[in-house]
């Protein structure tokens, strides 16, 4: 009897073990490896929305950049300069998007007197690198990047940073986990905790509160792309960015929960600020909402970065 349970017990550990594995590879696989928008599509879609200005584009006064990471890849980039000034915004896109997609945020720019860095992250667009880790790899990248566009633009001229989801996921961590280079930073639709998203999107997916999913991911994670998902926190190192950060989402967003932005907030010491746009779904803010989006990063700049003059008409305040 007991060398039918001992065999028995065997038998059911090597199974468990065999399930986890599976489960842990095909997780992580759809993470590690999940597939970016085809670079025509993008273009495509910025293009007839009327969100990528081709002729403005095309006469745009650029730099190609070419740098490289310390995870030991290239970052493609281009440096926008439509204007004679050192003000400038690197532009973080979201996981599967490309810097083709950050051009729609040019002009507005532009018009606050910036000129703009597009930068492809990891394993998108032009960029090297085997995995997307969701802004823990993704935030030495923008360290390079911070520093190669600062012995570009000096170390005394503005410099902010806008990330758009898993760019402004990137764009918080770097600002909290690495030596801090910008002025100031803009994060639209950021995860407050990867892991509780991660949880979010396999409930939703498979339609079963599985929560061993992300400790399994984790573990596996760790395993193959040598970081742990715990080190995918914004929410965990907000409290020690010490420059102003202005948070944006959408109430409607169903991918990445508005409260996540409001416990990002929560947490962030002052200077910041906070807007939840009505309508618009994930990553959805400015392409539904251009005008108000634009006006709430002026006033934002008005209020917490005064050397990044010349944004305001005729010394007009924007309202409160």
């Amino acid at each position: 009897m007991k060398k039918k349970i001992v065999f028995f017990s065997s038998i059911a550990t090597t199974i468990l073990a065999t399930v986890t594995a599976i489960s842990g590879i095909l997780l992580t696989n759809r993470l590690m490896y999940i597939k970016p928008k085809d670079p025509t599509f993008v273009y495509e879609r910025e293009t007839k929305a009327r969100r990528f200005d081709e002729v403005w584009y095309n006469e745009c006064p650029k730099q190609e950049l070419s740098i490289s990471s310390p995870n030991g890849y290239t970052i493609k980039g281009i440096f926008l300069k439509p204007l004679e000034t050192t003000n400038t915004i690197i532009i973080c896109h979201g996981v599967t998007e490309n810097k083709i997609n950050s051009v729609k945020y040019a002009r507005m720019f532009e018009r606050l007197g910036f000129n703009m860095v597009v930068y492809d992250h990891r394993r998108h667009g032009d960029s090297g690198g085997k995995t997307t880790s969701y802004g823990y790899y993704e935030k030495f990248d923008l360290g390079a990047v911070v520093q190669e566009i600062r012995s570009i633009i000096g170390e005394d001229a503005l410099l902010g940073i806008h990330g758009e989801s898993m760019g402004a996921a990137t764009t918080l961590l770097y600002a909290g986990t690495v030596n801090d280079g910008g002025n100031f930073y803009i994060s639209d639709c950021a995860f407050s905790d990867f892991r509780e998203l991660l949880y979010l999107i396999i409930k939703h997916t498979i339609s079963f509160n599985f929560r061993a999913a992300v400790p399994i991911s984790d573990l596996f994670m760790r395993l193959r792309d040598g970081y742990s998902l715990r080190s995918v926190t914004p929410k965990e190192v907000v409290q020690h960015i010490k420059k102003p950060v202005l948070f944006i989402h959408s109430i409607p967003d169903e991918f990445i929960p508005y409260e996540m932005a409001e416990d990002l907030f929560k947490l962030k010491p002052d200077p910041k600020m906070l807007l939840l746009f009505d309508k618009g779904g994930h990553a959805q803010s400015f392409n539904e909402s251009p005008e108000q989006y634009e006006l709430l990063v002026k006033e934002f700049l008005y209020q917490f970065v005064p050397n990044s003059g010349g944004f305001m008409d005729d010394g007009e305040e924007p309202a409160s």
